[in-house]
């Protein structure tokens, strides 16, 4: 048996090692942790709308590789952390919180949902940290009244969006009295105030307004009230699986009325929930990768393919407008990043608005963002689409 002085020794030395032991690994992590520059995203990785989540996190990814290709920012290989909101405002918060204060990152990334994006954009502006919108359109998420605005979007935004919903309309169908059927979320409520005042503008009565819940599998009731109301065309507003129900409960009326709509569902696998009638439903986008391709975007197109192997056709790419907005969103924050040598809040957002230009995949940006209009895309960035054996394809007025 060894004697207590040589075991209090060996014990000293024991320590002693164990603490050296866990400098170094606390230093090795510390020094992992300075060699990447973290970007976060909180989106809808799962349920009905996961398709869109992929889609944002391909065209996020693929412009982190042409970033890092480049030397990275600021010295640094620039790091995508990923995390899944499942449409929940109350998990997109704690999502973004928790990214932020324990992943570090240096600006967030939002993803599909308005209730979500508008949960986060309080956090968001209170800490100080840039908040890039590449999918919600919900208007008040950029233009949210706060003194110091830290929230910046590529994507569509309601007000307008609603604009070009009635004009298309107007165009198309000839509409005299239209009506809305409308997810009962704060999305919904964006849009039944942007589609008021552009009917407004342009003199056209409405034959109503009808809400419905995410998991409703029978809007028949609200639906018979726009018909018997003599709406001839309903604008819908709603993502993936309440869509669908809409299109299957027209179907089981007998209605053949046009939808025009915003782009829910173009987020996931709606042409699979709707049935063949899912191509009757013409809906905004911004970005299409069918047709002739600008050099940029039969770049993108073939990372894409080299990158995710399982992309044969073009419909594997599906939205396109996941991946085009959170592109060009990336390389727009990466750029305002380097402008500020910094990743210091207060001089990141100041960067963006010191943005010149940037030759993206949508369009050529031109002052893209100005403390009065953070949003990069306007009304004349907007396409209309079907769906076509899976595909989203761009139509003609």
């Amino acid at each position: 048996m060894l004697p207590q002085s040589l075991l209090r020794r060996v014990g000293r030395r024991s320590l002693l090692a164990g603490a050296a032991a866990t400098v170094l690994l606390l230093g090795a992590v510390s020094a992992h942790a300075q060699d990447t520059l973290k970007l976060g995203l909180v989106a809808a990785m799962s349920g009905q709308s996961a398709k869109s989540g992929e889609a944002i996190v391909r065209g996020l990814s693929i412009a982190v590789d042409e970033v890092n290709a480049k030397g990275g920012l600021l010295g640094k290989k620039v790091e995508l952390i990923v995390r899944d909101d499942e449409s929940n405002p109350a998990k997109g918060a704690i999502a973004a919180r928790e990214l932020v204060q324990r992943e570090k990152v240096v600006a967030l990334f939002g993803g599909l949902d308005t209730p979500v994006s508008l949960a986060i954009v309080p956090f968001a502006n209170s800490n100080k940290v840039p908040f890039m919108g590449v999918w919600a359109a919900g208007t008040p998420i950029t233009r949210n009244g706060a003194p110091e605005n830290y929230v910046f979007r590529v994507s569509a935004v309601d007000e307008l969006v609603d604009k070009a919903l009635v004009d298309y309309a107007i165009a198309k169908h000839s509409t005299k009295k239209p009506g809305m059927i409308l997810i009962n979320n704060p999305w919904g409520e964006s849009n039944e105030k942007g589609l008021k005042a552009a009917l407004e503008a342009k003199k056209i009565p409405y034959a109503g307004i009808e809400k419905f819940e995410t998991n409703d599998v029978d809007v028949v009731p609200q639906l018979a009230r726009l018909k018997e109301a003599g709406a001839d065309v309903l604008f819908l507003v709603a993502n993936v699986a309440p869509s669908s129900q809409v299109v299957k409960s027209l179907d089981r009326m007998g209605w053949n009325v046009p939808i025009v709509s915003h782009w829910g569902p173009a987020g996931g696998r709606f042409s699979e929930l709707a049935g063949p009638s899912a191509s009757k439903v013409h809906f905004i986008q911004t970005y299409s990768f069918s047709g002739k391709l600008a050099p940029k975007g039969e770049a993108v197109l073939a990372a894409l393919k080299k990158k995710y192997p399982e992309i044969k056709t073009l419909a594997d790419v599906t939205p396109a407008v996941g991946i085009a907005n959170a592109y060009d969103a990336l390389h727009l924050t990466a750029l305002a990043i380097a402008k500020a040598g910094s990743v210091d809040g207060p001089k990141v957002r100041e960067a963006f608005y010191a943005i010149d230009s940037y030759d993206g995949l949508i369009k050529s940006y031109k002052k893209p963002f100005s403390p009065e209009n953070q949003d990069a895309l306007s009304e004349k960035d907007y396409i209309f689409t079907r769906f076509v054996e899976g595909e989203i394809l761009p139509l003609t007025q």
